[in-house]
This record gives structure tokens, C-alpha cells and sequence, in this order.
């Protein structure tokens, strides 16, 4: 180690940090540097239903409002720093015993837009499909969609705002005007104002007041981390909902969908993603297999990611930048072992990362890691055992999920070890849907599932007893792991705001609090210590993250690391008070 390198390093490290902890203070807000917290359990209120029902099809929010072929269920989805998918779908989706798909071609893929209402100086042109689902079986009924447009419209400039009309001219039937705001370039100094994260979202009064207090919150983007319609939660014939995933159809001759769900849901949503684009990724809800072996069908026609872009060829993960955010989207329900294409492409994606243009880097699956519910407890520990070393090898800074119905964020962890390096994991699975909000806790007293309880739909079990710590020996911890700072059972969402390229305020916000701007569940400051974690660049090891942090590096970084946090936070505490 270059002593007169390191000391520089820290040094500068100090000075760019130095400024002092007294607004800090005032601010009242925790930071990751305050941690690892005690864990905290906010248990659920009785006074509050578990869940609801899903909104009948002939809701005003779910229900079809445009004729013929107008577009309708319109999203945005991001292409590239300088470009936007549109999506939308055109005609009559058809159910019943015998359908005959539409010609995607009979419509056309339009897009008009320009930086003035009513002024759309350019046009983009793109593809339509259609899919089916098809269930051979006695009394089960058959589902076409209707015509799936997308375009990618170019030539856009960051930090801009977009009125754009979409659908087919010649017939003549476009859209209502809507309007987008583009995103920053990469750098280092710019970033999205909000970014909503929701997760498990369905279709119920829940799901309602959730998306409302998303609108409210006017994000930039949304990521959606998995479980979005439900639509197998029903029979082919619709009727009610199944309030359980395990107990839907026991006698049923194929896991059976009501397909119209999609298009109602696309309607819900309509308001919201038609003018901030929503980055989705799969969730198990969304595999609904056929028995020609298909699968994720309507999942992968109905919405646009940047998967060439991107380099991975594939709907199931991707990536993504927005501003000096990098965003890796991983598939869970796809072959995520270290020899094969997924682990190939995220190696690729996450080597080419520049942090000096992209400093923060943060990922979202459906299935969560870490999770101290008794629901979907050590599910995908295969995934873990996986991919999470080439994640933490590349400092990853903070992870999504959903699937577990429930809030939870965790301490920085690393293999079930509290880690400074490890990336902040944040479960929001707590959407709204039909299944109703998780409150069993697998540390308490009767609570912890048998190995063979939670096994995946894919991937097979990887279930551990722990080898070390409190639990060592044991399948499940009898108290709230260490690695859990908090949990609520609550219905909700997430809004992520980056301050700088060191500082990221969370605030989960409960759907039952009076929503306004000083309401929140929970609410910490994410700081990232790149000096600290990526210490390993001083010896010329190439790429950020190539190798951990060296004693000595650790050691010296360590001293300054108290007083370069306070200063840290002074930094931040001006910036938002400034901003707000």
C-alpha cells in the first residue's frame, strides 16, 4: 500500500466532507452511519383490516372508457438516457372458448410529440403484437388481447418536459395529450427528484390508496418490483378472487388466470405511468404457465424495458441509468446460476459501471434475501448463495424487494454478517394486494417454518441453518435478527431521494397516515463510504470493487471515518434544507 496515496486519499476524504453535525441534529433524521440500530419490531394494529378485496371489473378505474381503436392503458418505460418506450393497447381483448386473435398490423404504432402542448414537432414509429392464453380444458375459457403497441421515441433532452399524443392517424385515433418529464444525463450531480418503490401491488381498495399517495408524491420514475395484476389469483370465468396464492384452485387441472385483470390493471395505472415511466420486473404472479409450457406471457408482451439496450437481450432482467443512479434489474424466476447467461450479463454490466459518473448503484429483485417473516422465509437462498458475493464485490448500495406482504429494511449485511459494505436490503412488499399484509414472524414462538415450508417455484431449496452468530446452529433466530433494523406489517410505499453522490434520504410511508410530507413510517439517510468500501483501487486492482478492503486501508480509513461522517452530514443536512 502507497502510504502517501492513502493518506491523501483520506485526507481529501476529510476536507470534502468537513462541515459539522449541529443541522444534523436539528434535522432529526438517522443515517446508516448511526447504525447497525437495534432492531425494531411495530407490530401490526388490529384495529386495521388485513387486507381487502380486489375492485370488480366494472370499477370506474378499471373499467374501459375509450371506443374502437383509440389507445388506452398507455405507459412510459425508459429506453436510454436520451430516449422513452410508449406503450398502450388498441381494440377488443376477447375471452371464451374459441378466439381469434386481431392482426397487430391492422393498427397502426404512433407517437407525436414536442417540447409545446399541442406543438409535436417529431413522430416515432414502432411494433404491435398480441397474445393469447390458451386453456384446453373443459369449462376453462380461452384470452386474446387486444393490439400491444410500442414505440421508442428519440432525440430527447435530459431534464425536459414532453406533451405527446400516441395511437394510429390514419384511422383517425389518437390519444389525449400527455406529458412527460425526461430524466438527468449520467453525472454525478444531477439525479431523479423522487423515485416511487412499490411492490406487490394488485388490484384491491389497498392497492387504490397506494397508488393515489404515489400521484401525490409526483415521483420522476417508479420501479415496480414484481406481483402486479393477481390475475391468477381467479378462475378463466373471473368471479372473486382467491385471497391466498397456495389455496386458489386445488382441483383446477392448471394453474388458471382471468387475463382481463391485466387490462384493468393497465387502466389503473394509466394515470400514473403514462407520465412517469415505470420500470417493472417480474414477480412469481407473473409466470402464469400454459400448458404448452409458456410462460410470463402477458407479462412479457404488455411492457417495454430496456433489455437491448442494455446488452441483455431479455424481459426477465436488464439495467438502466437515471442520472448518477445505476439500476440493475434481476430476474429471479429465470436461471440465475453462476454459469449461466443472467450471471454472465450482470458481471458484464456491473464491470462497466463508472462510479465517478454513476456513483450510485442499486438493485431490485422480486424475492427478497433477507427476510425475518415466517412468509417466504429462506425462499430463495439459492439466488442468495448465487450472486450476492459479485454484488457486494461491486459495493452495490441499496437492494428492493417485494413478495413478502409486509415492510422490512435491514442493517448493512453481507451473508448474514453485519458488514459497513454490505448494501442496505429494503423489503416493500406491501402494495396492497388481494393475499392481505404478512404479520407472523419466523424468530417468534411457533413462527418458524420447517425447511421444507418455503420452497421456490424455481430454482430449487438452499435452506441453512446458521453457522455462526446468535442463531448459530439453528434454522431461525429466537429474537428479530440482528441484521433486521426494522419491520412493520403495514400496507404502504417507498420514495427514494439521492441528495448528492454520498447521500440518499428513504421514507416509507403507511397507507393508513395522513398523507403529507412529514408522514412516514420510517424515514434514514443512506451514506455511502466509497473511500472506505473501495478502498482496493489504491492498489491498482482496476475496476471499482475488484477486491475488498485491505487491512491497512480499513485501519487508517476507520480514524477518519467517525469525523469525516459528521462532516458528511452537515454537507447534506445544507443541501435538503436548501432543496426544501
Amino acid at each position: 500500500m502507497n502510504h502517501l496515496k492513502l493518506w491523501l486519499l483520506t485526507n481529501t476524504f476529510f476536507i470534502t466532507i468537513i462541515t459539522s453535525q449541529t443541522l444534523l441534529a436539528q434535522n432529526q433524521i438517522p443515517t446508516t452511519l448511526d447504525g447497525p440500530f437495534k432492531p425494531v419490531t411495530r407490530r401490526f394494529d388490529p384495529s386495521f383490516r388485513r387486507g381487502s378485496d380486489d375492485l370488480p371489473m366494472n370499477h370506474p378505474r378499471l373499467k374501459k372508457n375509450v371506443t374502437s381503436n383509440f389507445p388506452e392503458q398507455i405507459s412510459l418505460a425508459i429506453s436510454s438516457p436520451t430516449s422513452m418506450w410508449v406503450s398502450w393497447v388498441t381494440g377488443e381483448a376477447q375471452i371464451g372458448s374459441n378466439v381469434i386473435p386481431p392482426d397487430p398490423a391492422s393498427v397502426a404504432s404512433e407517437v407525436w410529440y414536442g417540447k409545446e402542448s399541442g406543438k409535436y414537432t417529431s413522430r416515432g414509429k414502432g411494433d404491435s403484437t398480441i397474445y393469447t392464453q390458451l386453456y384446453p380444458f373443459e369449462g376453462l375459457l380461452n384470452y386474446t388481447s387486444g393490439i400491444i403497441h410500442h414505440v421508442r421515441i428519440d432525440g430527447l433532452e435530459p431534464e425536459t418536459k414532453y406533451f405527446y399524443k400516441c395511437g394510429d392517424s390514419s384511422i383517425p385515433a389518437m390519444s389525449e395529450e400527455h406529458v412527460f418529464e425526461t430524466l438527468p444525463l449520467p453525472g454525478p450531480n444531477a439525479y431523479p427528484r423522487r423515485i416511487a418503490i412499490i411492490g406487490d401491488l394488485g388490484l384491491t381498495s389497498n392497492s387504490s390508496t397506494t397508488i393515489d399517495h404515489v400521484i401525490a408524491n409526483d415521483p420522476s420514475m417508479i420501479l415496480m418490483v414484481g406481483d402486479l395484476t393477481y390475475a391468477n389469483q381467479y378462475l378463466t370465468t373471473g368471479g372473486k378472487g382467491a385471497p391466498c396464492y397456495s389455496c386458489a384452485f386445488p382441483d383446477a387441472p392448471i394453474r388458471e388466470t382471468y387475463q382481463p385483470r391485466w387490462d384493468g390493471w393497465g387502466r389503473f395505472m394509466e394515470p400514473l405511468i403514462s407520465s412517469s415511466p415505470m420500470m417493472v420486473i417480474e414477480g412469481n404472479h407473473e409466470i402464469e404457465p400454459q400448458v404448452s409450457g409458456i410462460t410470463f406471457k402477458s407479462y412479457l408482451s404488455r411492457y417495454a424495458v430496456p433489455s437491448e439496450e442494455s446488452g441483455s437481450n431479455s424481459n426477465f432482467y436488464y439495467s438502466f441509468d437515471a442520472g448518477g443512479i445505476h439500476f440493475v434489474m434481476l430476474g429471479a424466476y429465470v436461471d440465475y446460476n453462476s454459469t449461466g447467461a443472467q450471471y454472465s450479463w450482470l458481471k458484464k454490466d456491473l464491470y462497466q459501471v463508472d462510479r465517478a459518473k454513476t456513483p450510485w448503484l442499486v438493485a431490485a429483485w422480486h424475492p427478497p434475501w433477507y427476510n425475518s417473516y415466517s412468509s417466504h422465509y429462506q425462499e430463495f437462498e439459492c439466488m442468495r448463495q448465487e450472486m450476492e458475493a459479485l454484488l457486494y464485490q461491486y459495493r452495490v448500495d441499496i437492494v428492493f424487494s417485494g413478495h413478502v406482504h409486509a415492510y422490512e429494511r435491514m442493517n448493512r449485511v453481507f451473508n448474514y454478517t453485519l458488514d459497513p459494505c454490505g448494501p442496505v436490503y429494503i423489503t416493500v412488499g406491501d402494495g396492497g394486494n388481494i393475499e392481505k399484509v404478512e404479520v407472523d414472524h419466523a424468530d417468534e414462538p411457533g413462527n418458524c417454518p420447517s425447511a421444507g415450508d418455503n420452497i421456490p417455484e424455481f430454482g430449487g431449496a438452499c435452506h441453512i441453518n446458521f453457522s455462526s452468530g446468535p442463531a448459530e446452529g439453528k434454522f431461525c433466530w429466537d429474537k428479530q435478527p440482528e441484521w433486521s433494523a426494522f419491520r412493520e406489517s403495514s400496507f404502504g410505499h417507498g420514495i427514494l431521494e439521492v441528495v448528492n453522490s454520498t447521500c440518499a434520504l428513504w421514507t416509507w410511508h403507511r397507507n393508513q397516515d395522513i398523507y403529507k410530507d412529514d408522514s412516514h413510517g420510517d424515514q434514514i439517510y443512506v451514506v455511502r463510504l466509497p473511500e472506505l468500501c473501495i478502498a482496493s483501487t489504491l492498489e491498482g486492482s482496476g475496476r471499482p470493487g475488484d477486491g475488498g478492503v485491505t487491512n491497512e486501508a480499513a485501519d487508517l480509513l476507520a480514524r477518519w471515518a467517525w469525523f469525516a461522517a459528521w462532516i458528511e452530514m452537515l454537507t447534506i443536512a445544507v443541501i435538503w434544507t436548501s432543496v426544501h
